[in-house]
């Protein structure tokens, strides 16, 4: 049995007296790429953001690689310069370049002298089909390029998991494609992935699982075959005819 990556336990959200994550269990293991699906406001955000401590868990436990991340006593600094993370908003320093954007963290974090952060800068750029644009600045390039920076940036630190959240909801459809042509070759690499997104098409192609949330709980999951083609649950099947 592999052991498990990511190990998340009876966790709980809630944002005053609104509960958004409610006793959720999930556990993902290395190489996997898991989809979660969901209505706007069922916590699939907020379970991605608790993962990194983006947000405070209001009870239940979170395990990365062994450590306890929600033990108060884990240096989160530590464990979060192994996942990487990638927000719907690029979230780009709009005075650096491409180059520069992917640089930055890695002087700062990892503490790479300039020429080695220059050098992965660039082979990450060239990864995400950008090594021609390392010198164009945000406002230079359009959003889908924006994002491929984004995770460009976030691929040069290394991370054992990467976590997208809705990283194509804010893109032109025209230029989705391309973002996802880069998270379905990493996906291929063998990177373990959690996925928030609305995107089936990818969900139905990459996932080597789906987890369908709402109103703060895990209503089902399984292979993409399973829970499209298949689905147990009502709220599931509700939702699915709704996009279809």
């Amino acid at each position: 049995m592999t052991q498990p990556i990511v190990r998340i336990q009876n966790l709980k959200k809630s944002f005053g007296s609104l509960e958004v994550l409610k006793d959720v269990d999930l556990e993902v293991t290395k190489g996997e790429v898991v989809v979660i699906l969901g209505p706007s406001g069922s916590g699939k955000s907020t379970l991605l953001r608790c993962i990194n401590r983006l947000e405070e868990p209001t009870g239940g436990h979170i395990w990365f690689e062994d450590v306890e991340i929600t033990d108060p006593k884990t240096n989160i600094n530590d464990v979060r310069e192994h996942i990487g993370m990638v927000f719907q908003s690029f979230n780009l320093f709009p005075h650096l370049t491409a180059k520069g954007n992917v640089m930055l963290a890695q002087r700062k974090v990892l503490r790479r002298d300039k020429a080695e952060a220059d050098r992965i800068a660039v082979e990450q750029l060239v990864k995400v089909g950008l090594g021609d644009r390392a010198d164009y600045y945000p406002a230079q390039l359009s959003g889908g390029q924006q994002q491929r920076v984004a995770i460009a940036r976030a691929l040069a630190m290394d991370p054992h998991v990467m976590l997208f959240d809705e990283v194509t909801s804010a893109l032109d459809p025209e230029l989705v494609r391309g973002v996802l042509d880069v998270m379905k070759a990493l996906a291929a690499g063998g990177m373990t992935m959690l996925v928030v997104t609305h995107e089936m098409g990818f969900a139905r192609d990459v996932a080597s699982r789906v987890v369908f949330m709402d109103e703060g709980v895990i209503c089902e999951q399984g292979t993409p075959e399973e829970v499209f083609d298949h689905p147990k649950s009502d709220r599931t099947k509700d939702f699915l005819g709704h996009i279809r």
